[in-house]
């Protein structure tokens, strides 16, 4: 009698940060899949979805790693990237979360870890090649926002895997997140008046919508994709396109103008993120999605697609340099027919006379 090949064990999968944003939606995608034996949700507070094992802990909790001894795969989402949050704490918060991550992790022998950072990390500039392949270099410079939390998770990552070799650790860097909930440098550029651009630089648009990255992070939490990988539409945009599709004009300024009067004005504590920040809405960092594409895997959401749901969901919202303006600011702002450094003179003059009030 020839013997039956016996079916492969099913992985037990945990979500952390599974009880909102990118980690609840992920948390629903396997909690309805066939592919794993049992699905672990933990956060700080019990969410909605059903069906899965909730654990309420502090991610940083140093007894994360006894909540975990019974998984096999888990995916690290919680984070905190919100653009207006105290940059030290911010950056405390997401640093300590990685480090237990994967420290509590190694001491579980849990198998995989999967974690999200950005595309970003490449670097925005005028002389990219479009787009990057997925192992080019981490250009982008260090600094105090969120991308530099991403450079700081991705330096625990190394050291990480130098100190338990035999943890493997998946790192997807998706292009311009958006969909429901998402708030960031590049959603609040789509919310100003005008689009700020640098003179004799076009940038190119690529997105990458919640739903793909989710169906990404479900491929590399199987392990079907490791190391790095990148995630996003496919192609790309033209500054032209975006402009049509948009219905807005852009608005032209030299690099030194730009730059330097935007990291004067997050000096001032006038704008949330630095100045290297408007690197990512000027040049490109289009990357190309080689490991996912090799496996099988299509983005279901267009660029195009992507960017008409962005403009969908910033009715009613303003912002200038990335920051959100009042209805009093907005209506300034968009009177004046400014944007971006130009329209912050406005805000400047706002905030010194809040100040001395």
């Amino acid at each position: 009698m020839v013997p039956t090949s016996k079916r492969p064990r099913l992985p037990v999968v945990a979500v952390t940060g599974a009880a909102s944003g990118i980690g609840r939606a992920f948390l629903a995608k396997v909690a309805s899949s066939a592919d794993f034996r049992r699905v672990v949700a933990i956060d700080e507070q019990r969410g909605d979805v059903s069906d899965v094992t909730w654990r309420v802990l502090d991610v940083r909790d140093p007894l994360l790693a006894n909540r975990i001894s019974d998984i096999d795969v888990l995916v690290h989402l919680a984070g905190d990237y919100a653009l207006d949050a105290e940059p030290a704490e911010r950056r405390a918060y997401n640093l300590r979360a990685a480090q237990t991550v994967l420290t509590a992790s190694a001491a579980a022998r849990v198998r995989r870890v999967v974690l999200v950072t950005s595309a970003m990390v490449y670097g925005a500039a005028e002389d990219n090649p479009v787009p990057l392949p997925e192992d080019s270099a981490v250009a982008a410079e260090p600094d105090t926002g969120i991308v530099g939390d991403h450079l700081e998770i991705e330096a625990l990552v190394r050291r990480s895997l130098r100190s338990h070799p035999g943890l493997e650790v998946t790192v997807i860097r998706p292009a311009a997140v958006v969909g429901p909930g998402i708030d960031s440098v590049v959603t609040r550029h789509f919310e100003a008046p005008r689009l700020l651009s640098v003179k004799g630089c076009s940038p190119r648009w690529q997105f990458c919508h919640v739903d793909d990255l989710v169906s990404g992070l479900e491929l590399a939490a199987l392990g079907v994709v490791s190391g790095v990988v990148a995630v996003g539409s496919e192609g790309w945009l033209e500054q032209e396109q975006v402009e049509e599709l948009s219905g807005l004009r852009r608005f032209e300024l030299p690099a030194g103008l730009t730059f330097g009067t935007a990291q004067r004005l997050h000096r001032l504590g006038i704008t949330p993120a630095p100045a290297t920040d408007l690197h990512y809405v000027v040049y490109p960092w289009v990357v190309d999605c080689a490991s996912l594409r090799e496996a099988g895997w299509k983005p279901t959401w267009s660029n195009e697609a992507s960017l008409t749901q962005l403009l969908e969901l910033r009715e009613g919202k303003h912002a200038v340099v990335g920051r959100r303006l009042s209805g009093k600011e907005a209506t300034l702002t968009a009177a004046g027919a400014t944007v971006a450094v130009l329209g912050t003179a406005a805000i400047v003059r706002a905030a010194r006379k809040k100040r001395r009030v």
